[in-house]
């Protein structure tokens, strides 16, 4: 089985894959502080908990992270725990994906992750939209080509903010408010955050498709689940797509058997 860790700035999700199918997964918090043998150690527990061996079942590890410091650390901690292939997908990895962004070593490697994932499953041209702590919309071309795309600023970022420099506003529940005339203030702060961002997301695809034609969007992320369902251009919802284009990554640099 393959291992796959996609480490964002918020959260990291673990899957385990059996050939294409993904038969567990694993959210967690993201701790920079976390070192190699804490990783390690976090790691073995979870597969435990599911009843698997690593030594027995795990035959290889990809990352993907977008965080540098744990970028590092994931990879000691493959390299000094697991005597499996490891990959970590940074520039210079074949991903099967032509980057065509003015910097391709800008692009994130989650961002890759999913443009192989989506242009595997859907064909092209395609939207992602990735609920994270950033919201970002990765595009691809009718041949599998990363064009480019957006970054916005997460929901729960804008919260955050509301709340910092509103000194009159509480915290609410990211829950779907019943209507978009909020009776109060609970009501208000909820239409405005999820709907308002639901628009944003209408409005961004919009703005792309227009440049590319007609095309498939697809939602994914930590956040996708609450969103997707708000927003009038989604059309697929996958949220697991970027350990998907792990894997797919790792099986085109799986060397020889």
């Amino acid at each position: 089985m393959l291992l796959t860790i996609d480490t964002g700035n918020t959260q990291t999700v673990l899957g385990l894959f059996d050939g294409p199918d993904l038969t567990t997964h694993w959210r967690i918090a993201t701790s920079a502080e976390r070192t190699a043998d804490e990783h390690a150690l976090l790691v073995a527990q979870l597969l435990e908990m599911q009843g698997i061996d690593l030594d027995d079942v795990v035959e290889g590890i990809a990352i993907a992270s977008t965080v540098p410091t744990l970028t590092a650390t994931l990879r000691d901690m493959a390299e000094r725990w697991f005597d499996v292939p490891t990959l970590v997908l940074e520039p210079g990895v074949r991903s099967g994906a032509a980057i065509l962004a003015d910097n391709p070593h800008e692009v994130g490697a989650d961002r890759v992750a999913n443009a192989v994932a989506v242009f595997d499953r859907f064909g092209g041209p395609c939207i992602v939209v990735d609920f994270g702590t950033s919201t970002n919309f990765d595009v691809v071309s009718a041949r599998g080509e990363y064009l480019g795309g957006a970054i916005a600023p997460g929901i729960e970022i804008g919260m955050d903010a509301l709340f910092a420099r509103a000194a009159a506003l509480r915290r609410v529940d990211l829950v779907e408010p019943r209507r978009a005339i909020g009776r109060n203030t609970v009501e208000c702060i909820q239409s405005g955050l999820l709907y308002g961002h639901a628009e944003m997301v209408d409005g961004m695809c919009r703005r792309l498709a227009a440049e590319i034609g007609p095309c498939t969007v697809v939602a994914t992320g930590g956040l996708s689940a609450l969103l997707a369902p708000l927003s009038s251009a989604i059309q697929h919802h996958e949220p697991w797509l970027t350990l998907h284009g792990l894997r797919l990554v790792f099986e085109r640099n799986r060397p020889p058997r």
